[in-house]
């Protein structure tokens, strides 16, 4: 008799592609945003590098905290969509602000608001693809979102130059158009993505937070914790990307398609890695992911020229690929299953201190010593990270060991 419980190892839950669509809708609106913004900041108010360094960290860095708050909640009540779903909303709702916005503040008050309804949603949504995910399947469950999430971060972009050059570079109107996929996104989370039913005999966590419950996170989710935050280090806002390329002379109307050529490497990889990963493990392809970032860093410091920036840019669309998800997947199986939006909450305030202080130190970097500078340092944490990662294999290694059953 078919166990009713047994999942379909072949394919993948409808509830995890809803959540990537859901990704990939609100990514295409916070994109057509993103991939502008930088440029409208330094160019249309003038603000400088350091500011937008300072900006862009502080949005990530606020987002990160909500995360650990939401997910510990998700935790506590067991409940992922309800908060996915208010994140969701939240981020629709005030999309309208960046067109609106009379001055400087105004759009750093909207970034700020942008990236709460981010952390809100965020450790709850990557808690509800652990849950809904078979077991053999979280890379390829990871993989999937992270592609799809990525195809809306190249569209987005896309959309923004062919806008950008239909309202005869009007910021403002391309803001305005890119609040209707946030509220598609919106909409696709509420009626299309059902909570999973929480199974028999797991643990009930009264406070998420307190020291006995993060202890019970574990040893090997920690040290992926230390890996994620070199790596942020490594890898600061991508808005320095989109620098790099005005610097090289690429025009306003143009620059997006910085964003579209990495993320459209960064799609067509990640979900194939996460496959991957399940069946050869995910740590020899995190040491690629790194190697490639490091030749991403040296391409755009060493090298000038719309030809070599396009190839530092893909190499580090690639990098993505190869990380992203996996880091999301590793946290998933270190943890207990009822610590889940915990574990996704702290490593995400974790990395988000990481990539304020990341973006700040590129942004003073490009100011007193130029962009070559800026990518070297990164090109260095990389490495620091690159050698963090053994002493994981050797963990992971340890936990497998123990876990597999006495003979």
């Amino acid at each position: 008799m078919k166990n009713p419980h047994a999942s379909d190892k072949r394919s993948l839950p409808a509830g995890i592609w809803a959540l990537g669509f859901v990704s990939l809708f609100m990514d295409v609106s916070s994109e057509m945003i993103h991939a502008l913004l930088p440029v409208y900041l330094t160019v249309g108010l003038g603000a400088s590098t350091l500011a937008v360094g300072v900006i862009e960290g502080i949005a990530e860095a606020t987002a990160a905290i909500t995360k650990v708050f939401s997910g510990a909640l998700s935790d506590r009540i067991g409940q992922r969509k309800l908060l996915a779903a208010l994140g969701y909303g939240l981020a629709a709702v005030t999309k309208p602000i960046f067109p609106l916005a009379p001055s400087f503040g105004w759009l750093v008050a909207a970034r700020f608001i942008d990236r709460v309804g981010k952390g809100i949603r965020g450790a709850p949504r990557d808690a509800l693809v652990a849950d809904l995910a078979p077991e053999g399947l979280r890379g390829a469950a990871f993989g999937l979102r992270q592609s799809l999430d990525t195809v809306g971060a190249f569209v987005g972009p896309l959309a923004a130059i062919l806008l950008m050059w239909l309202f005869s570079d009007n910021f403002r109107a391309v803001f305005w158009v890119a609040v209707i996929p946030a509220f598609l996104s919106l909409g696709l989370i509420l009626f299309a993505v059902k909570e999973p039913a929480r199974p028999e005999g797991l643990r009930r966590v009264r406070n998420p937070l307190a020291p006995s419950e993060l202890k019970l996170l574990g040893g090997v989710y920690w040290w992926v914790v230390v890996v994620a935050t070199l790596f942020t280090l490594a890898r600061f806002s991508e808005a320095f990307l989109i620098l790099r390329a005005e610097g090289e002379g690429v025009p306003i109307m143009l620059v997006p398609l910085i964003f579209v050529g990495m993320n459209f490497v960064y799609s067509l990889t990640a979900y194939p890695v996460g496959v991957l990963s399940d069946s050869i493990g995910r740590v020899w392809l995190l040491i690629v992911g790194l190697c490639l970032l490091i030749a991403a860093d040296v391409v755009l410091a060493l090298s000038s020229g719309i030809t070599n920036l396009a190839v530092g840019v893909l190499l580090w669309g690639v990098h993505m690929g190869f990380t992203q998800g996996l880091l999301s997947t590793l946290v998933a199986e270190a943890v207990p299953a009822e610590l889940r939006g915990t574990a996704f909450g702290m490593f995400n305030l974790v990395t988000g201190i990481a990539l304020l202080v990341a973006s700040v130190v590129a942004g003073a970097l490009w100011e007193v010593w130029g962009p070559q500078w800026t990518f070297l340092a990164g090109a260095g944490f990389a490495g620091m990270a690159l050698l963090s990662l053994l002493p994981l294999r050797h963990r992971l290694d340890g936990k497998a060991a123990a876990k597999a059953p006495a003979r």
